[in-house]
């Protein structure tokens, strides 16, 4: 279905906390300018492999990584890489609407600053609309932009979420539950953001849904108790899947 190139390439990634195996032996090729949807039971590791890609493990004093993850060829736990730049590059965004405590337009404006991406203020409002349009909520915002983001509702919230990570002109998108703390309607929102996104970056979502794993996904990854069981297009892995493990978690029998 899909000729896309690899994007993320990882092998025989095991994570552990502390004395807990979070993750065991995790081999999966993410595509470029795809959605891939991690789905699995809670406590499956799927938020945890997410948080690989991006090294925010990294923050956590007990976690330990092991095995390879190659972004575009390039090993993103080598010594050299900053993971402050690796952020840029990988873009996240959380199971909780998360705006900074700043005007709409600092949210936006903060990683392209940091990063060295705008040279004057002009550049600067050029990339805040750009960001708050790819988000879908310019038309809402663009009169207010000097107010704080906190202000705005968990929806418009998550789409400045959103904003914010497509502003440092990322690769890959990952996202965490994205819609978990949304209702339909914003959801709707969201997902239909998830869609457009995928033109321009390799999109990975963690989801609680089935549904919506259908619905924005071209691949889908099912874990379960900290392995990668199954890994395919998402119609494959709906309609027809290989593994008895990820029939009885789709039919509903686990998880």
């Amino acid at each position: 279905m899909t000729d896309n190139k690899v994007k993320i390439s990882t092998k025989n990634v095991d994570v552990f906390y502390g004395d807990n195996h979070a993750i065991k032996d995790v081999t999966v090729d993410i595509l470029d300018k795809t959605v891939t949807a991690f789905i699995g039971p809670s406590g499956c590791g799927k938020s945890t492999f997410l948080r690989c890609l991006n090294r925010m493990n990294d923050t956590i004093d007990i976690c330990r990584v092991t095995g390879e993850i190659h972004m575009d060829g390039e090993d993103i736990y080598d010594k050299k890489v900053d993971p402050v730049q690796l952020r840029a590059k990988v873009g996240m965004v959380f199971q909780k609407p998360n705006p900074f405590p700043k005007s709409i337009y600092d949210n936006i404006a903060y990683g392209p600053r940091i990063h060295g991406l705008a040279r004057n203020k002009a550049d600067l409002d050029v990339i805040v609309e750009k960001s708050l349009r790819r988000g879908a909520i310019w038309d809402e915002v663009k009169d207010r932009l000097a107010q704080p983001g906190t202000g705005l509702s968990g929806g418009q919230q998550q789409r400045l979420c959103i904003a914010r990570a497509v502003a440092t002109e990322p690769e890959v998108l990952l996202m965490d539950a994205p819609c978990s703390a949304l209702d339909p309607i914003a959801t709707a929102q969201v997902e239909e953001r998830i869609d457009e996104l995928r033109r321009d970056y390799s999109v990975v979502i963690v989801t609680h849904t089935m549904q919506q794993a259908a619905r924005v996904s071209q691949k889908t990854a099912f874990f379960h108790l900290g392995k990668l069981v199954e890994y395919g297009e998402t119609s494959q892995i709906f309609t027809n899947p290989v593994d008895p493990r990820t029939e009885s978690y789709i039919t509903g029998r686990i998880g």
